[in-house]
C-alpha cells in the first residue's frame, strides 16, 4: 500500500492483554514506526508494540 506514491512498508502491531492483535498504523520507514511506539511507550500505554515489514507483492 502506498500514500500518494510513499511505500508504507512498515506497519506497528498492539497485542492486547487477551492475545488480540491489531494494526495502530503504516509507516514509510522503520524509524518512523518505532517513534510511534515510543510516543505510545511514553503516553503510559503499557501494552506490547512491536514493528514489522510488510511484504510487498511481487511487481
Amino acid at each position: 500500500m502506498n500514500d500518494g506514491g510513499v511505500v508504507l512498508s512498515w506497519q506497528v502491531i498492539r497485542q492486547d492483554d487477551n492475545g488480540n492483535r491489531y494494526r495502530v498504523g503504516r509507516y514509510a520507514t522503520r524509524a518512523e514506526a518505532q517513534k510511534i511506539i515510543d510516543s505510545l511507550d511514553d503516553l503510559g500505554h503499557h501494552r506490547l508494540y512491536w514493528v514489522e515489514r510488510i511484504a510487498q507483492p511481487a511487481q
